[in-house]
């Protein structure tokens, strides 16, 4: 194994998409308290370019970005496009469609939750997000 897939294996890279800026800071140090890299978007536009899967946008250096991510963590409710139409937009992709994904959302639906599991997320998640909840995405996801 070559050094930068043993930091690789070290330190997982999550992809945290949250259009609120406090819950999104919040994600993004629990998770690097927990030894991630964290990559943090505004919305699901951005973690789509982030990753390269905007149509026609196809640019080497959003493949690279998108080959390095081993878990997105998205918020559900967001303007513009929900976490969920994300969701099946990451798993409608070739290239990454097995990176698990994770839903938050501060509202505990059921039908939702239901609705995000039978697409294709590996956890949905109450926020705010707590030290707890992240121990468990690592062991479970990463």
């Amino acid at each position: 194994m070559d050094a930068a897939a043993a930091a690789h294996l070290e330190e997982p890279h999550v992809l945290a998409v949250d259009d609120n800026s406090l819950d999104r800071k919040i994600v993004e140090k629990l998770l690097k308290n927990s030894s991630c890299k964290v990559t943090t978007a505004e919305n699901a536009q951005r973690a789509l370019e982030y990753l390269g899967l905007v149509d026609g946008n196809h640019n080497s250096s959003a493949t690279h970005n998108a080959s390095k991510v081993s878990m997105i963590i998205t918020d559900y409710c967001m303007p513009g496009m929900t976490g969920y139409e994300l969701l099946k937009k990451i798993k409608e992709s070739s290239i990454m469609k097995n990176v698990p994904v994770v839903i938050m959302s501060s509202e505990n639906v059921p039908t939702r939750i239901n609705e995000c599991l039978e697409e294709g997320a590996e956890m949905f998640m109450l926020k705010p997000l707590k030290y707890s909840d992240v121990n468990k995405l690592r062991r479970q996801l990463l």
